[in-house]
């Protein structure tokens, strides 16, 4: 295969755009072809993630080439939910470097702030599991379970979780400042993080990325330039989050970093900075562990002694991220890319800079990390090759065989695994909704709604019920919990004999 590189890139405005989203896809396609030696590229790639019910508007392909008088050469869009971009990066690369064309425009984006905010928080959490989503859960949701199972794992206090996932905000709202191309460019403090109201609990709303209009664009060609594309990969896990094999980490975010770092020869360590997912603040501490950045359960430490600020020893979003840059769900997984890119020529204003530029990481989550990308890009000096180096990243990897057990649980007892208190549930939904997920006693996991208010416990006993499609948990009374530990000591002790002995 040819090796890729990256040429020209633009990017537009990240923010609530009077713009519709072809003009948005076509200004940030020209800006990068104006940088081009190829402003006639022999095909386009287009990323978006739903532009159907978004704005109403399909056969993307054709409509932009059309708009960029690119009329004649394929012009194709891929979709993986909130991973579009990272997606049609990774489909062009393969297209360039098959030999199928010399070069290639990329371009993504979305367009959402036009929309009620519900009919968005709709939309987006069509790409979570059916079951789960007529339950009640949004993106939201499932992201502070995650983080209350994060939390549990590792034994990390509420009050010290706050003040990490503070400083994650705090640091990416600075970031943003920076940057001109930034959806919110104002810095907050600890004092701004905990005024702001809940989500779903423990995520504030500046834990969360906001809705944004934008697009990105490069174009990748095989003769090369000043910046390689060494690494690429891919991976995936269940749709339903339910099904999981850990609810505290990514195993599709471990699967593509493996594939990024065996295809580019490198490792962990080697990487110098990089733009990771960060769609909650929770996710950017938990990616960082998955791509091996730092040891499991401990990437919250690196945050608290200031290692991935802008000047510390591994920057990650110096851009501000998905939290402040902005997040146009088809078109951040490509801004990641064209922000390191930039970072990686100096193009950047001097206070964003961070300091080694030679090797950049990008990292993109799609769905609630079920289609996950991992892009590795190299500086190239003059008339040398990069040096090979060895890989040194062996992640844990679990993924939960396939089954076809789909047999309806009509009561059951199990274990509150993780839960979260949603504040902003959807349209038809009670608020607050509590969520959370349990593990019966046969070792299913399944995702229930609280039927009575009150504060809840990880690792509580609960009893679950089913009403129509969706169970219900509740606290089990004393009587069925004596009942319960009776049931464990008789399984102890059974055939046991009273006088086992003989004299």
């Amino acid at each position: 295969m040819d090796s890729v590189y990256v040429d020209g890139i633009g990017m537009t405005r990240f923010e609530k755009s009077d713009l519709d989203l072809k003009s948005l896809l076509v200004e940030a396609g020209r800006k990068a072809l104006a940088v081009s030696k190829y402003p006639e590229p022999q095909a386009i790639f287009i990323g978006a993630m739903n532009p159907e019910e978004f704005t109403g508007t399909g056969n993307i392909g054709a409509l932009i080439a059309d708009a960029l008088d690119l009329l004649g050469i394929p012009s194709i869009r891929v979709e993986t939910a909130s991973s579009s971009g990272a997606a049609v990066f990774s489909v062009a690369y393969a297209a360039v470097a098959s030999g199928r064309f010399k070069n290639a425009l990329i371009i993504a984006g979305e367009k959402m702030t036009h929309l009620p905010t519900a009919k968005t928080t709709r939309i987006l959490a069509e790409v979570i599991e059916h079951r789960e989503r007529e339950a009640g859960s949004t993106m939201p949701a499932l992201a502070a379970m995650v983080t209350q199972a994060y939390m549990g794992r590792f034994k990390i206090p509420q009050e010290r979780m706050e003040k990490i996932l503070a400083k994650v905000a705090i640091k990416n709202h600075f970031n943003g400042s920076l940057n001109p191309l930034a959806q919110f460019q104002k810095r907050i403090t600890l004092r701004d993080y905990k005024e702001s109201r809940f989500i779903s609990e423990p995520l504030r709303l500046y834990d969360c990325s906001p809705i944004t209009d934008g697009a990105a664009a490069l174009v990748l060609t095989s003769e090369k330039t000043d910046i390689l594309v060494s690494g690429i990969g891919q991976g995936t896990d269940t749709l339903g989050v339910s099904r999981r094999s850990s609810l505290s980490s990514f195993m599709a975010t471990r699967i593509a970093a493996k594939q990024a770092y065996d295809m580019a020869g490198i490792g962990p360590k080697d990487i110098n900075f990089a733009e990771v997912h960060d769609a909650f603040t929770s996710f950017e501490i938990i990616n960082s562990e998955d791509l091996g950045f730092f040891e499991e359960g401990v990437g919250w430490e690196a945050i608290e002694d200031g290692i991935t600020q802008i000047d510390g020893q591994f920057p990650i979003n110096p851009s501000g991220g998905l939290k402040s840059r902005g997040h146009p769900v088809g078109a951040s997984g490509l801004a990641q890319i064209v922000e390191s890119v930039w970072q990686m020529r100096g193009e950047v204003d001097a206070k964003r800079q961070v300091g080694k530029t030679g090797i950049a990481l990008t990292h993109s989550i799609g769905g609630i990390g079920n289609n996950n990308f991992v892009t590795i890009l190299e500086k190239c000096k003059e008339n040398t090759k990069p040096i090979p180096r060895t890989s040194s990243y062996t992640p844990p990897i679990y993924i939960p065989q396939a089954t076809s057990d789909d047999a309806v649980i009509d009561r059951a007892e199990g274990i509150l695994e993780t839960f979260t208190v949603l504040h902003v549930p959807p349209e038809g939904f009670p608020s607050p909704l509590i969520l959370g997920f349990v593990q019966n006693d046969g070792g299913k996991r399944l995702l229930a709604r609280a039927m009575f208010p009150g504060r809840y416990r990880l690792g509580e006993r609960v009893k679950v019920e089913r009403e129509g499609n969706i169970y219900l948990f509740r606290r089990i009374s004393f009587k069925e919990r004596f009942k319960y530990y009776l049931r464990l000591i008789g399984k102890k002790t059974k055939g046991f004999r009273r006088f086992p002995f003989h004299s």
